[in-house]
């Protein structure tokens, strides 16, 4: 398990991917960071939400889609090592690479850009695990059913911009019309971003965000180890 594990983490830091899910939620905060006052509570959470989605909904699902139609899991299924050690492992990088992409936004927005980051590391840290298992598990279902590496990033993009749209990723939610707003709140990026910006302005996560995000990790997960093919 260490040996493969060690494998995947060297495949997994040469993978332009993992540059760009790290970059871009990266390059968003430090050009319109600079122009937003220090105690601002909406354009922080707001990247997160980006980069855990990049990993969820566009890194996890190719990678696995890719492995399938390599024929890399079913040659596992011959060895010692069986291809569900590769899922799990797989799942435990990709939870770091979100991680690593949040603690680094996190680190240059409150020592570069001086942004607001809440004290409390509790409600953080328990929405970020919510938000990033509705994340993974959708990304998951997309691996599940993909044909292939190629197909799994196209839908997953697919997936990605009308979620981050009706998040209030790409325009505030006030400036949304109401029904796009309210359709946005049972989405799982939208209550992602909704249970940071609570958190974000000192209050605690509401009821509705924290049952979407879990309603989508349990339900869409059982989807996917449903449909799931290992070859």
């Amino acid at each position: 398990m260490t040996k493969l594990t060690t494998v995947e983490l060297k495949l997994l830091a040469r993978e332009p991917g993992s540059i760009f899910t790290i970059l871009v939620p990266l390059f968003i905060l430090v050009v319109f960071g600079s122009s937003i006052p220090p105690g601002d509570t909406v354009l922080l959470p707001m990247t997160l939400a980006i980069g855990v989605g990049l990993v969820g909904l566009y890194q996890l699902p190719t990678t696995l889609a890719t492995y399938r139609e390599r024929g890399i899991l079913r040659r596992l299924s011959t060895t010692p090592v069986r291809p569900g050690s590769l899922l799990t492992v797989q799942l435990i990088l990709q939870f770091v690479l979100a991680l690593t992409t949040c603690a680094l936004l996190l680190a240059v927005a409150g020592t570069v850009l001086g942004a607001h980051v809440p004290s409390q590391a509790l409600p953080v840290a328990a929405v970020f695990l919510l938000g990033t298992a509705a994340m993974f598990a959708i990304g998951l279902l997309i691996a599940a059913v993909a044909a292939n590496g190629r197909t799994a990033n196209g839908v997953g993009v697919l997936v990605y911009f009308p979620l981050a749209y009706l998040a209030g990723l790409m325009q505030p939610v006030d400036q949304m019309p109401d029904i796009l707003a309210r359709v946005g709140a049972f989405t799982p990026m939208g209550a992602f971003r909704q249970a940071l910006h609570d958190v974000w302005t000192g209050l605690s996560p509401g009821p509705l965000p924290l049952g979407v995000m879990a309603a989508y990790a349990v339900i869409v997960s059982l989807a996917a180890a449903r449909f799931f093919r290992w070859e």
